[in-house]
């Protein structure tokens, strides 16, 4: 048996991780709820598609890391059962809107102005029936799942997975949007010109 035979990272990618549409335009994400799930239209495709490990993104039940990507927040927009959405933590740099009855995060948006992904909202495309979205790119924050419980013998397997998916495991985010985060403290401290 090889150390990544029967390696599950997340529903969507476990069978191999199917490609994008670069002109699809949105669709509908949809909570668990049986019955008046809260729907969010997201009307634009996704950007940074990935995998994530924190201990703060939403997972499927059985899952060992999320997935989610992030898309222009004017692009979201609640538009079934929105009443049923609270946010998880109030305090956390990404409020998570989840839907109170199922637990489903639906979206999470930064509301520091200050903060380098502001504008952007996180979303579970994996809500949604619709085809085309962004495929995952790589694997976030892979370490961080000791903390929710992984035992740490199982790293090296499941680093070996996700590179075999294609999923570059990074024990932060990947060096593009690790760039852009250290590009925008250089501009707001004047150690770059804005």
């Amino acid at each position: 048996m090889s150390n990544t035979e029967g390696v599950k990272i997340h529903p969507a990618v476990d069978n191999g991780i199917k490609a994008g549409n670069p002109n699809f335009n949105g669709g509908v994400l949809t909570c668990h709820c049986a019955s008046n799930p809260v729907k969010v239209r997201v009307g634009a495709q996704t950007a940074h598609n990935h995998v994530c490990g924190c201990t703060k993104c939403w997972k499927p039940s059985g899952a060992i890391f999320s997935q989610v990507a992030v898309v222009s927040r004017d692009s979201v927009e609640v538009v079934e059962n929105g009443d049923k959405l609270d946010i998880v933590n109030r305090d956390a740099p990404i409020q998570r809107h989840a839907c109170r009855d199922c637990g489903v995060h639906m979206y999470g948006r930064i509301e520091n102005k200050d903060h380098p992904f502001y504008g952007l909202d996180f979303v579970h495309t994996e809500l949604s029936s619709d085809d085309g979205w962004s495929a995952p790119e790589f694997a976030a924050f892979v370490s961080s799942i000791i903390e929710s419980g992984v035992d740490p013998s199982r790293m090296d397997g499941i680093r070996s997975r996700l590179r075999e998916l294609g999923l570059e495991p990074y024990d932060a985010l990947s060096p593009p949007l690790m760039d852009a985060i250290a590009t925008h403290v250089a501009k707001q401290s004047g150690a770059l010109a804005a």
